[in-house]
């Protein structure tokens, strides 16, 4: 009769742990909330509109999560909207504004070391570059490199790492040089 109980139990244990995980994987689901707008078009790129405001903004080139977060808090005493509002639900002045403070983070008091472009090389004043003028700028700095010369230029004119990595187990590119070890390429190898 022990033995009886026992299974009764596993029986009714395992239909109610059935039951909790349907439970759980109905919690699990992703519930997925409204959104006005379900791409927004911000500093010339296209933003997911289910994404709160703080994470949306790291989509553009130029924004990291340190500068993000400054926007986040400016946008905040600004709008008094919350960083985790979806981007998808602001409206389009609202939007006007987070782009003002994006582009402009002279005007709205950010500090100088968040930006990405310290003491330019042509008028050493600081700058913040957001969307595709940061791959012109880029692009730009690497062809004045290698006209003028320098060591970092000559990296890059050759296809090789700039900042100092090592060479021999990455980097390789073309034909591999080593040991050819099966005698039918070493064969053909011999034809060539």
């Amino acid at each position: 009769m022990g033995t009886r109980r026992i299974k009764e139990e596993k029986k009714v244990s395992t239909e109610e742990e059935k039951k909790t995980v349907e439970e759980l994987k109905r919690k699990k689901e992703k519930i997925i909330p409204k959104v006005e707008k379900p791409v927004v078009r911000l500093i010339e790129t296209d933003i997911p509109g289910h994404l709160p405001i703080r994470r949306a903004i790291w989509h553009i080139d130029g924004v990291s999560f340190s500068y993000g977060n400054a926007v986040c808090t400016i946008f905040e005493e600004v709008t008094g909207i919350d960083r985790n509002f979806l981007i998808g639900n602001l409206k389009d002045e609202q939007l006007s504004v987070l782009e003002d403070i994006i582009r402009n983070p002279q005007k709205y008091n950010i500090p100088s070391w968040l930006y990405n472009r310290r003491k330019d090389i042509y008028d050493g004043k600081d700058y913040h570059l957001v969307g595709p003028d940061v791959k012109i700028k880029m692009q730009l700095d690497i062809k004045r490199e290698i006209e003028i010369g320098t060591y970092r230029g000559w990296r890059h004119k050759l296809g090789q790492p700039v900042r100092g990595q090592r060479t021999r187990s990455h980097f390789r590119r073309g034909m591999t040089v080593g040991v050819i070890r099966d005698k039918t390429q070493k064969a053909q190898q011999e034809k060539k």
